[in-house]
């Protein structure tokens, strides 16, 4: 989607990343996409990195391969965070003591419109996208007493916008990041800051995007490209910083300015 001086311009970027030593982190649907790539980028920050995936076996496996050789150290956990976020602070208190970051990437999409959405489809996505922040949340605040908390959860222009096809989801984003509002305002004074990362849509390089339609939306985009999961990964290694812990219940959107063009 970018020509190779651009491309080189944002592997050197990447090729940096904060200080996360010693800090523990886990990332909720990480065994692919969007999660992998913050597992990755939190792990070669220094962190240990718990990944939290729920079916695919294979994917995990090669996921915990692929963060071998960072320098924080990697671990995988099964459970369905939707139901299993007790399980998953439980195994955190079991195997690292506390947590400083908690990543809440995983989703449920179904793509139907809005018309043809079941109430099953939307109450599977909205329990995936919000009960494991707000199930989870007092468990979380326990394990981040005295470190540095983050809570940081992956959104998507489709919570503020209409995606074709994406109501449901949508639906159940927007649900997410008001609730990053109202648990910003209730963790802040414990030094917890709650935020979200919204993207739109994210080229994971599988084939997914028409090349049609990738071509176009990268023309659109002030960027001149579409956005990838490293990017999306940047943005919450940022808010994971000491710098930014003034941050409480923003959205920040990482979309190449593809958001500020209208039409």
């Amino acid at each position: 989607m970018s020509g190779s001086g651009q491309g080189s311009q944002v592997t050197a970027y990447r090729s940096t990343a904060p200080d996360l030593s010693g800090r523990v982190a886990v990332v909720t649907g990480s065994t692919r996409g969007i999660g992998l790539a913050i597992a990755h980028k939190l792990g070669a920050a220094g962190a240990d990195v718990l990944l939290n995936f729920a079916h695919d076996e294979a994917a995990a496996d090669r996921a915990l391969a692929s963060l071998a050789d960072l320098p924080g150290r990697a671990a995988v956990f099964r459970t369905d965070v939707a139901e299993g976020v007790t399980a998953l602070c439980e195994e955190v208190r079991r195997r690292y003591g506390g947590l400083d970051i908690f990543v809440h990437n995983a989703s449920s999409l179904r793509p139907a419109p809005a018309l043809g959405t079941d109430p099953g489809t939307l109450d599977r996505s909205l329990a995936v996208a919000v009960r494991p922040l707000l199930v989870g949340a007092p468990q979380l605040a326990e394990l981040m007493a005295g470190r540095r908390g983050r809570i940081i959860a992956v959104s998507s222009s489709g919570a503020r916008r209409v995606v074709p096809g994406y109501a449901a989801a949508g639906i159940a984003k927007a649900a997410m990041e008001s609730l990053v509002r109202y648990l910003a305002a209730e963790l802040a004074g414990q030094g917890i800051a709650v935020n979200a990362v919204a993207a739109a849509k994210v080229d994971k390089s599988d084939g997914a995007i028409a090349p049609a339609v990738a071509k176009a939306i990268a023309a659109r985009t002030p960027g001149g490209r579409l956005t990838t999961p490293q990017d999306v990964a940047d943005v919450v290694s940022l808010l994971c910083t000491d710098e930014a812990a003034w941050l409480q219940g923003q959205v920040v959107t990482a979309d190449g300015g593809l958001g500020l063009m209208a039409g």
